[in-house]
């Protein structure tokens, strides 16, 4: 099996979708903070931060889709959050903590088809992955512990969807634009 490694071409296009995705998660943050002020009064604001969550979690599927080199998934998505970082987030530099989170989620997807398989299967397992391990890391950092069942499984529900539309779904049909445009090769 020939292991491909990275080359400029390869880290330009992280650079650049790092960049892309970094602007788009600092924009998240509007959306997030719109969300938790209205779903508070009705006792769903933490729900705010599982509906968001496939935002910030697009550059990581991305970069491995377009690049298909193991450790591109992470890369993607931990650079995506240092550019968020870099732009001021209110988050600081636990996007950091978060962007690697995230990324070792989404590359947990490509290891299982042992970065062979590029398809819609694909995009299943990188959402089921990224939520598993996302919603793992907010049980400890944001005290998910402390919500009634009822509450964690409407989290838990909301929080893969997001995955699966934002993350998969989207993510998919982006590179599927760009295959079929000669952007990038199938």
């Amino acid at each position: 099996m020939h292991k491909r490694t990275f080359h400029l071409r390869d880290i330009i296009l992280l650079a650049l979708i790092a960049i892309i995705f970094g602007v788009i998660y600092y924009a998240a943050a509007f959306v997030y903070n719109g969300l938790t002020v209205l779903l508070t009064p009705v006792g769903y604001g933490p729900i705010a931060n599982d509906l968001t969550m496939g935002i910030w979690c697009m550059a990581g599927p991305l970069a491995g889709f377009l690049l298909r080199i193991p450790g591109s998934s992470f890369l993607g998505e931990f650079l995506g959050a240092a550019v968020e970082m870099f732009l001021g987030d209110q988050w600081g530099a636990s996007n950091l903590i978060s962007g690697a989170v995230q990324g070792i989620g989404t590359e947990l997807g490509f290891t299982l088809t042992l970065y062979k398989v590029y398809n819609w299967l694909t995009v299943i397992l990188t959402s089921v992955t990224t939520t598993i391990v996302t919603f793992a890391w907010d049980w400890f950092r944001n005290g998910y512990s402390h919500f009634a069942p009822s509450m964690l499984i409407i989290m838990l529900v909301a929080r893969f969807l997001s995955m699966l539309v934002f993350s998969g779904i989207l993510v998919k049909l982006i590179v599927n634009l760009l295959t079929r445009a000669h952007v990038i090769r199938s």
